[in-house]
């Protein structure tokens, strides 16, 4: 009977260290990002589509936030992806001139510290399963970038192992034919499958790949539920060229992208219904948005900008400006923020919400927007968003709701045109936007207004040229 109380203060111990470990891990809230490729601003329900039916994607704006002016840094896949990763415009890490492709010999630099390695550190599982293309060499996979896992496609989906020769017709015609033909995804591609460093898959079935991916993904979820975790899934559609599982095809390919997002839309349906099932959802941050703008020279094959102008390659804002929900501990449901942010700012608000630092003497461009997130501020800190070309060019400002964009001429590919092109010494064109009143881009006030052209120009290039000087390089294969 003497050892009952020391038996009693031992299990008394044992009870505590449980609930202060559970104190521990609740305090740490996981973080999902689901990152699709090329969809527009009008792609989905939530965002006025009127023939794409996306209940499941528009669960996060019922049960949470959708934010209206969220930018991402580039108008195509690469620099994009860096940015979201590492918080800094593209130029910052040596990742702004245009998208990596099989024969590249740069990546992001495993030196730059992620979301995913700022988690690592924290004690978060980190796995990434969907397209990286942030370089395809092991010093610069996920794996080598703060993930302990990964699983997916290394660049886009329409680029061929080992060198990107022998790819099919293109155009929207060609994704017509490869359409009406799904097993073209093994007989006219030879694009891969990477699991950790590996390939795995040569050619991968992309019929089944957005499945695959959001099943590794809760195959994660479920192995990694009792310890804080963040999931990576960057689908590598709707870029082109686009497949579903035969079960779920429709055979009409005017349809083509409708299936794809639907398809889409079923399979977050299943990464949210796990969350849920897990009971994580009350501690979990799950975030939605996409890359870029539509691919709109593919027609039926591409999407939709909505009200935006323009799409995927240009700085306009269907370029840039793209559909953004998110729900999670704090967000306030239903809700809608039209203040200016975008995936440049995921770093350090996760930072934020996990009560952690970022590394001293890296200077980032992203800012911390938890109050934004939670609803708790009126205004964005972000006053100011750098609008760079697809090759790395600056090329706009945001200061507030005006925007200018100082276009300057296209480069010809040819030395005659050069030459041609060098005589004319063609000016840029200056245009001057009002997005309080014109989202669409349409009323250039340039004429009108040379005093905010000038002083917005100055402040253009002061930035760039700060980036330029402090601007730390990619990794390059010796």
């Amino acid at each position: 009977m003497t050892q009952c109380p020391y038996r009693f203060l031992l299990f008394l111990i044992i009870a505590l260290g449980g609930l202060v470990a559970g104190s521990a891990r609740a305090e740490k809230s996981n973080f999902v990002i689901i990152f699709t490729d090329d969809q527009g601003y009008g792609d989905l329900s939530s965002f006025g589509s009127k023939t794409i039916q996306t209940p499941n994607i528009d669960r996060l704006a019922t049960e949470g936030r959708k934010f209206t002016s969220f930018m991402v840094a580039s108008p195509v896949c690469t620099p994009s992806r860096a940015a979201l990763l590492t918080g800094c415009y593209p130029k910052r890490v040596g990742m702004h001139q245009h998208v990596l492709f099989p024969a590249s010999t740069k990546g992001l630099n495993a030196e730059e510290h992620t979301i995913a390695d700022h988690l690592k550190a924290q004690g978060y599982a980190t796995g990434c399963f969907g397209k990286w293309h942030l370089g395809h060499h092991p010093e610069v996979l996920p794996t080598a970038n703060g993930f302990d896992t990964y699983y997916g496609i290394p660049y886009s989906n329409d680029m061929n192992h080992p060198d990107n020769k022998g790819k099919p017709k293109g155009g929207w015609e060609g994704m017509d034919i490869l359409w009406n033909d799904p097993d073209s995804t093994l007989t006219k591609w030879n694009t891969p499958l990477f699991e950790d460093e590996e390939i795995v898959e040569l050619p991968v079935d992309q019929r089944t790949i957005t499945r695959r991916c959001t099943q590794k993904a809760i195959d994660f979820i479920k192995a990694n539920k009792d310890e804080p975790l963040f999931v990576y899934v960057p689908h590598s559609m709707p870029h082109i060229p686009l497949y579903v599982p035969d079960e779920v095809r429709d055979p009409d390919p005017k349809n083509a992208y409708i299936n794809t997002i639907e398809h889409i839309d079923a399979e977050v349906g299943r990464l949210l219904d796990t969350i849920d099932e897990l009971e994580l959802a009350d501690n979990t941050y799950v975030i939605y948005t996409t890359d870029n703008g539509p691919w709109l020279s593919f027609k039926h094959h591409g999407g939709s900008a909505g009200p935006l102008r323009e799409g995927k390659g240009t700085t306009f804002e269907g370029g840039q400006r793209v559909p953004c929900l998110m729900r999670g501990p704090g967000i306030p449901a239903g809700t809608v923020c039209d203040e200016l942010t975008g995936t440049i700012d995921l770093l350090p608000t996760i930072a934020s919400l996990t009560g952690s630092s970022l590394p001293e003497g890296r200077k980032i461009d992203g800012m911390d927007v938890s109050g934004l997130w939670k609803g708790t501020v009126e205004k964005s800190p972000r006053e100011e968003f750098v609008y760079y070309t697809s090759q790395g060019v600056v090329e706009g400002l945001r200061q507030g709701d005006w925007k200018l964009l100082v276009k300057k001429p296209r480069r010809p590919r040819n030395q005659k045109a050069k030459a041609k092109a060098k005589a004319d010494q063609k000016p840029p064109e200056i245009l001057l936007f009002d997005l309080s009143k014109d989202v669409g881009e349409q009323n250039n006030l340039a004429g009108a207004k040379p005093e905010m052209v000038s002083r917005l120009r100055e402040r253009l290039e002061a930035i760039d040229a700060e980036i330029t000087e402090n601007a730390r390089a990619p990794w390059v294969k010796e």
